[in-house]
């Protein structure tokens, strides 16, 4: 599939300027950032106040440093509308996230937020080879998930055909990509693998869709998953990234041309990556947690939100701003197994490399005494129906063994066996471990 290059008169300016002069721009926001912060939210003003900290005292990008992390307690603790740094009468819309447990976390747009939020997207849809006039079909659900609404406003933006079909009804997403041959789908990389299915359940070749570009995001997938979407879908695969808290989808957005890592917008959004263990900054290139501090929001500016998704900060590539490498996993994800760290992408890429399974697993935690256990359920491709699932689970569990470093019981099913989520993230963990 021919990939469409960016011409020169493509970029907006920031994309291809100086280290310099992005610094410029980015200082000059935080300290903005900084200062709304403080005089209009309590939390804020308190927070820094208790460390000895003020916006003043921010004279560097380094200097970003002293001050407090935000995190989702914070948030939360602050439910509804306390984190608002303007007037309830200046939001011009709500999302919230989507926890399924406690309150959720609160979001706050002004009309200038959804303005910049629409561009960022349309600069991520660009990024990803669309181009105006394209047709996008979105599949992430609409609603308080920020997905849906964040990729139809960019999509338009962009000046594209927007369809906006939402999660479920899988066999009227197949009927309508069949029928209105849309260029780009935006929907999640575990839900993309549902459309595949169904339509190679209704004898339909997904290579011969019209879809040249998926735009996946909202959970964590791996380069395994990237591969096996492409060939069986016969597309160009592009990650993006984002979170409620601190936008939406567009925080950070893959080139096309080099599928080599989300781009981080720096002229909108400052990324840091710390010691999860410690919060102590870490340098380029290592692993960690990545923090983000908002430059330009006016409703919910915050400042180093800890987002929990472990990764590394990359150089700039085909734009001039630094790149996230693939998200490895969240720090409150993560599953300690007889001491032994476990990551659900680390099952995923195994799962992907045995023709014989289909990409959907879950993993159930159980405790026998004091004792937890691991089981990893998975299930057989139909073209692969009639393989000897005890060979193929032996060699699932020898290979997470070896590789992962962790015992588990594993059960392959039947073609179909594992639950789909059909609006937003797969259910990846079942923890049914004591509280």
């Amino acid at each position: 599939m021919p990939v469409k290059q960016p011409a020169p008169g493509d970029l907006e300016p920031i994309e291809t300027a100086s280290r310099d002069e992005l610094a410029a721009l980015q200082l000059q926001r935080l300290q903005k950032t900084l200062q709304a912060a403080y005089d209009n939210v309590p939390h804020y003003k308190a927070a820094f106040d208790a460390v000895g900290v003020h916006p003043s005292d921010c004279r560097s990008l380094a200097d970003l440093a002293k001050f407090p992390f935000t995190t989702k307690k914070d948030l939360r603790d602050n439910y509804p509308f306390g984190m608002f740094a303007v007037p309830r009468e200046q939001v011009v819309r709500v999302h919230a996230s989507s926890g399924t447990t406690g309150k959720p976390t609160v979001v706050g747009y002004t009309a200038q937020d959804i303005s910049t939020w629409a561009d960022l997207v349309a600069r991520s849809i660009r990024a990803a080879g669309g181009r105006r006039g394209d047709i996008v079909h979105v599949a992430y659900g609409y609603g308080l998930f920020t997905g849906g609404l964040g990729a139809h406003y960019g999509a338009e933006r962009l000046g594209c055909t927007v369809i906006p079909m939402s999660g479920g009804q899988t066999e009227k997403q197949v009927q309508l990509i069949t029928d209105f041959r849309p260029d780009i789908i935006m929907v999640t990389p575990s839900y993309m693998q549902v459309i595949i299915e169904e339509m190679e359940r209704q004898g339909l070749d997904p290579r011969a869709s019209s879809l040249q570009v998926g735009i996946f995001g909202a959970e964590p997938w791996t380069e395994a998953m990237r591969h096996d979407i492409e060939l069986r879908a016969g597309l160009k695969a592009v990650d993006i990234y984002g979170l409620s808290e601190v936008m939406g989808p567009g925080v950070a957005s893959e080139c096309v041309e080099t599928q080599d890592g989300p781009v981080i917008w720096e002229d909108h959004f400052y990324p840091e990556i710390i010691d999860p263990e410690t919060g102590a900054p870490v340098a380029d290139g290592e692993e960690g947690e990545l923090v983000f501090t908002t430059l330009s929001k006016e409703a919910l500016p915050v400042i180093r939100y800890r987002t929990r998704d472990l990764t590394r900060l990359l150089p700039p590539t085909a734009r001039s701003m630094r790149r996230m490498g693939k998200i490895v996993g969240r720090s409150d994800d993560m599953l300690i197994i007889r001491g032994v760290n476990v990551f659900p992408t680390q099952i995923e890429e195994l799962v992907l490399k045995l023709p014989e399974l289909s990409g959907q697993y879950q993993l159930v935690v159980t405790r026998s005494g004091n004792l937890d256990e691991l089981q990893v359920l998975v299930e057989l491709q139909p073209q692969h129906e009639s393989a000897a699932r005890e060979a193929v689970a032996a060699m699932l569990q020898g290979r997470i063994k070896t590789l992962v470093g962790v015992s588990t019981t594993v059960s392959v099913g039947a073609p179909g066996s594992i639950e789909r989520t059909l609006v937003g993230k797969a259910r990846r963990v079942i923890d049914k471990r004591p509280k």
